[in-house]
């Protein structure tokens, strides 16, 4: 499987809570994660001048694509946007991690705001799993605890999942939809709330886990298709 994995740089990761957390860098954590799962996996990183260094030959080669996000989401070109947004609803899978909530691929595949309630608190979070059954939270127990985390809490403004995962709560009382699946055209994508910049939340085994299987869940089951239908998205909501 070739997995592409597009990660934002930026100022906090330099900081001593963000190089505590990664020192390696938060993206080639996520490198190496998928890596030890036998993925063929290429980095691309977000920085002052945007995703420019996601080329049409790295879109066209993906099977999957992570998508971690925080600082400059404005900065991603709405060229490279529709050019994802094809891909990913002619069905290469997607996973969104954190605040790639507030992405513009994000908002474009989901057709919302997106916007929540969030505070960066560094709290306990306990990720409830409301689908044991689903291979994305397979061999898991049912529920996950990450010492530190930012809270981000309802109202998520998000269509409804078309499969709930995981609700999150914190210790400040609130709940999430933390790990949910849409599918848009012919692709899947998942959205998983953990994992700010300065909490090791990536190097907990069982989020490694739960990620190397949404990996595999999103994962093409065919051949991409020439041609998109998607309900959600205007453009693309009539048959020819």
């Amino acid at each position: 499987m070739n997995v592409t994995v597009v990660c934002e740089h930026n100022a906090s990761m330099d900081s001593q809570e963000g190089k505590r957390a990664y020192p390696e860098g938060l993206g080639v954590c996520l490198q190496e994660m998928l890596r030890e799962a036998g993925c063929a996996v290429t980095l691309v990183t977000i920085g002052e001048n945007g995703a420019d260094a996601l080329t049409d030959e790295i879109i066209d080669g993906t099977d999957v694509m992570f998508w971690w996000g925080h600082w400059h989401h404005l900065k991603v070109s709405d060229e490279v946007v529709n050019k994802v947004a094809d891909r990913a609803l002619r069905g290469m899978g997607m996973v969104f991690l954190h605040s790639a909530h507030d992405s513009k691929i994000f908002k474009r595949l989901l057709g919302s705001s997106c916007s929540l309630k969030w505070r960066e608190d560094g709290e306990h979070e306990r990720l409830w799993c409301v689908d044991p059954t689903h291979p994305i939270a397979r061999g898991l127990g049912e529920s996950i605890d990450i010492p530190q985390e930012e809270m981000y809490g309802e109202p998520f403004d998000i269509p409804t999942p078309d499969e709930l995962v995981y609700i999150g709560w914190f210790k400040g009382g609130e709940v999430f939809r933390g790990g949910c699946v849409f599918k848009r055209g012919a692709g899947k994508l998942f959205y998983f709330n953990p994992g700010h910049e300065t909490y090791p939340t990536y190097k907990i085994p069982e989020v490694r886990q739960i990620l190397r299987q949404a990996c595999k869940y999103v994962e093409p089951a065919q051949p991409l298709k020439e041609k998109i239908f998607c309900p959600h998205i205007p453009e693309f909501s009539v048959k020819d």
